[in-house]
């Protein structure tokens, strides 16, 4: 793999969009944003200065899923009142800062594009203050994600074993690869029965992409299924807090230290 961040924090900060990974899915229900604060906890735990954004727009569960009120979110940072950096609130159980998006408002969604490039230029010049800044993406390829995702040095793709997952996985990664050819591009396989399971759901990705786009993406990882991640989303309490040594949580955590290498 390319590598994407330094062995250790430290003062001199990564280029433009390197330290950036996107977490994206071709289609709602895979658990990106679960995988997302899960991913951010265990950079947190890593040593990383990590950010979360919420990038959800319109549909934002960040906050939800941890059991925050914000006292600012995305919303305000697109109508000017506040900064992205007054946006960013400290989410102390986990060691990381979150911006949080704005849930119910699907006027996010259409945003013009000066507005979307100049909402990802602040974010980019805010990440050069971090080691990690973990974007979780709206399901789907639309205009937003694409255009917010594109500067991501690593973006990581979603996915499970049901085939209209799988289908619209390889969907976002041809559109992808079409708009930038050299994207740093890897599979997680989530929900996975095992390891052997989540390899075979790989594999099915993976040849389509190699038959039809010739382009063999990594495998970022599988994570399990784990009955505790639905026990720590009921009580909004993070996966790495309430159960730190499950298999989803073990899983996680390797990600997170494989994308140091």
């Amino acid at each position: 793999m390319t590598e994407q961040f330094s062995a250790s924090p430290t003062n001199v900060k990564p280029l433009r969009g390197h330290n950036v990974v996107a977490v994206a899915s071709g289609k709602g229900g895979v658990g990106k944003t679960w995988f997302s604060i899960t991913l951010s906890h265990a950079m947190a735990r890593l040593g990383r200065k990590t950010l979360l954004f919420d990038g959800d727009l319109g549909l934002a569960n960040v906050d939800i899923q941890l059991g925050l009120t914000p006292e600012y979110d995305l919303g305000q940072v697109i109508a000017g009142s506040v900064t992205m950096v007054r946006a960013a609130e400290r989410f102390i159980e986990g060691g990381f800062d979150i911006i949080a998006g704005r849930s119910g408002s699907g006027s996010l969604a259409t945003l013009a594009s000066q507005q979307l490039t100049g909402l990802r230029n602040e974010l980019l010049d805010m990440a050069r203050t971090y080691d990690c800044v973990v974007m979780d993406m709206g399901a789907g390829i639309d205009r937003v994600v694409r255009q917010l995702a594109g500067p991501a040095g690593t973006t990581l793709v979603v996915t499970t074993d049901e085939p209209t997952s799988i289908t619209d996985a390889y969907a976002f990664i041809k559109v992808t690869r079409a708009t930038n050819p050299a994207a740093d591009i890897r599979i997680v396989v989530n929900l996975a029965q095992n390891q052997k399971e989540g390899e075979r759901t790989y594999g099915t990705i993976f040849k389509a992409c190699q038959n039809f786009l010739k382009f063999q993406p990594p495998l970022a990882g599988i994570v399990r299924r784990d009955l505790k991640v639905r026990e720590a989303i009921r009580h909004q309490v993070p996966l790495l807090v309430r159960s730190p040594t499950s298999d989803a949580a073990k899983d996680v955590e390797a990600i997170a230290r494989s994308l140091f290498t």
